[in-house]
Order: C-alpha cells, then sequence, then structure tokens
C-alpha cells in the first residue's frame, strides 16, 4: 500500500534559496580570507628573509630595498585600476585571475636566482595583488547581505588578515634558520 501526497507542495520546497542564504558562501569565505592571508604572509615572509635574500642573490645595499618597492609601487598604483576591472570583468573572474597570477609570481619570486628576476616577480605580485585585494572585498560584500552575517565575514576576513602578518613573520624566520 503506497501513500501518496495530492495536497499543495509546501512554497519552500519550490522557491529558490533568499540571496545570501547559500551555504556555500561560508566556504566561499574561506577561500578569500585563505588569498587574504597569502597575500599578507608573503609581505612579511619577504621582510623577514631580505637580508638571506641579498646575500644569495649579491644584491648591494640600494638594490636590496627594490625587493620591496616594486611590489608596493605596483601594488599601491594599481588598486583602484583593480577594483574598476573587477567591476567592468566580474568579481569572480578578477579574483580568480588574482590568485593565480599571484601564486604563479611568488612561486617565481621564489625560484629567482637573479635579482632583475626577483624585482620582476615582486612586481607581478603587486599587479595581481592589486586585482585580487578589491575583488576579494567586493565579493565578501555582495556574498553576505545580512548585516550580521557581513559582520562576522569581515570580522573574520580581518583577524586572518592579522594574524597572516604575525604568521608571516614566524614562517619568515623559521624558513630563514633551516631552510635556504
Amino acid at each position: 500500500m503506497s501513500s501518496t501526497n495530492t495536497g499543495p507542495i509546501p512554497p519552500s520546497a519550490t522557491a529558490p534559496p533568499e540571496p545570501g542564504s547559500d551555504p556555500r558562501r561560508w566556504w566561499g569565505l574561506v577561500v578569500i580570507a585563505t588569498a587574504q592571508l597569502m597575500v599578507v604572509l608573503d609581505a612579511t615572509v619577504v621582510n623577514i628573509a631580505l637580508p638571506s635574500a641579498q646575500r644569495d642573490l649579491h644584491m648591494s645595499d640600494g638594490n636590496r630595498q627594490w625587493v620591496i618597492t616594486a611590489y608596493t609601487l605596483a601594488f599601491g598604483g594599481l588598486l583602484l585600476l583593480g577594483g574598476k576591472i573587477a567591476d567592468l570583468v566580474g568579481r569572480k573572474l578578477t579574483f580568480t585571475v588574482g590568485l593565480v597570477g599571484f601564486a604563479g609570481a611568488s612561486a617565481l619570486g621564489g625560484a629567482a636566482h637573479t635579482s632583475g628576476l626577483l624585482f620582476m616577480a615582486r612586481a607581478l605580485q603587486g599587479v595581481f595583488g592589486a586585482l585580487l585585494a578589491p575583488s576579494a572585498l567586493s565579493l565578501l560584500t555582495t556574498t553576505f547581505t545580512d548585516i550580521k552575517e557581513r559582520g562576522k565575514a569581515f570580522g573574520i576576513y580581518g583577524a586572518i588578515a592579522g594574524g597572516g602578518a604575525a604568521i608571516g613573520l614566524i614562517a619568515g624566520g623559521l624558513l630563514t634558520e633551516y631552510l635556504d
């Protein structure tokens, strides 16, 4: 004997979920916060590893500052353009291109065997970071529409970014002390 329900289908079964209620949005926060962690970690690790890189790549004291300056100039100079590109092309695409490009530039910097290659890799990191940062914040804003959830998401994002600076200092010290 089978039982069939011939009554009306409840609206919750057929209606699409309300905006901002997708449970996958929290996984999106994990990806976005991890990307921000990578950016912050990289900046602090480089500061700690700079004397070691200077020795290994035979950089002069005058050229050493370009490792930091190449990144800072590219990032700061292109940050507004990165936000505009995210608006025009799309946040997700810009975020993905920024993330993949930043990771690739980081790998290039890690494998650099000349100071010129390191400077170029750092400038590329700045370019891709300028795509990544505004699109990440924009994705957070559009993904979390509920005020309480948005506050929580930005709190988590900020905590991970702040923690990344401390982790980067420790990781940089460990890497330069125990690895080449």
